[in-house]
């Protein structure tokens, strides 16, 4: 599969819904990966998961579905489930460090277990019918190379099409430097292409990560939150920062879209996580980011909103 550019929208537990994916690919993203979505929860047909977790816009294509588990008989049906729900990719979680995840055999777990990795893998390319790609860490803890192993016996032995390399150790979560020296091991030792993340929290931290690592493309993450203008920066197709009404129109649409796929009185609970980041990028802070950020509804976070664009926008002479 060939896709637009080289900067991709990286999977976002709790985050990477399908208005959060077009938001990417309305500013440039050439690809983008879904939330990590239960294998299980798809096989045993979890409504929510299939309600909210397979929905797909049309505008977002090419879109990768992550799925996550621990059987490979499982994931072999749930992946036939996200191709036929419109899944262009299958991307693999077998690098999340979060307990509850390993705790089943899935995640980062599956980095100590290579023969389960290799068959999951080759279960979901079997299923789907696509090309699968997986995302995983260095190893468990600092020192341990275990992944950067599995991740040639997947390519060997599981036929996947390209991996997804976050070059810090499970443990590490989202704190140290990323180790881009290893990531470059790792591209110029693989057959097929690397995507890196991890680290990339502005343009200039990702452009020396990218040329520093080699890879074929950047999986922006929680740099991108609030901030889609990052994807038209890095393509060219942006400058400069955003004025305060642009931001107050992406957050305006934000609203609209989470209300489409939520429903406004599960919006209003959901988009608490989103408020914080729209402060940051107004340059809010203290005592006149509160209000926004503690919105209890989308009505009262319109109006809040509302108000600040009336401030900010001067009037004409």
């Amino acid at each position: 599969m060939r896709v637009a550019n080289r900067v991709v929208l990286a999977p976002l537990a709790g985050i990477g819904n399908w208005f959060v994916r077009l938001q990417a690919k309305r500013y440039g993203a050439g690809l983008v990966v879904s939330e990590m979505v239960s294998s299980f929860g798809l096989v045993h047909g979890d409504r929510r998961t299939l309600r909210e977790f397979l929905r797909i816009h049309p505008e977002e294509h090419p879109v990768s579905m992550q799925l996550f588990g621990h059987d490979a008989v499982v994931m072999r049906e749930a992946a036939a489930i996200a191709a036929a729900a419109g899944a262009d990719l299958i991307d693999l979680n077998m690098g999340c460090p979060v307990r509850k995840v390993c705790k089943t055999g899935a995640g980062a777990a599956l980095l100590e277990d290579p023969e389960r990795a290799v068959a999951i893998a080759s279960a979901a390319r079997e299923g789907s019918g696509l090309p699968v790609t997986v995302k995983l860490r260095p190893g468990r803890e600092p020192g341990d190379r275990a992944g950067v192993a599995l991740a040639h016996r997947l390519v060997v032995e599981a036929g996947v099409a390209g991996i997804g390399f976050h070059p810090r150790h499970a443990s590490q979560q989202h704190s140290g430097a990323p180790d881009y020296a290893l990531a470059r091991e790792l591209v110029e030792s693989l057959p097929v292409p690397v995507m890196l993340s991890g680290g990339l929290s502005d343009e200039e931290r990702t452009r020396h990560a990218f040329a520093e690592s080699g890879a074929a493309a950047i999986m922006l993450a929680r740099g991108a939150l609030g901030n889609p203008w990052m994807f038209g920066r890095l393509l060219g197709s942006y400058a400069g920062e955003p004025s305060p009404d642009e931001v107050l129109a992406e957050l305006e649409w934000v609203i609209s879209m989470a209300e489409e796929h939520l429903g406004a009185d599960r919006a209003g609970r959901y988009l608490r996580k989103f408020y914080p980041w729209y402060a940051d990028r107004l340059g809010l802070t203290g005592r006149s980011r509160e209000p926004l950020v503690t919105a209890t509804t989308t009505a009262h976070a319109r109006e809040l909103s509302r108000g600040l664009l009336a401030a900010a926008t001067p009037l004409a002479a």
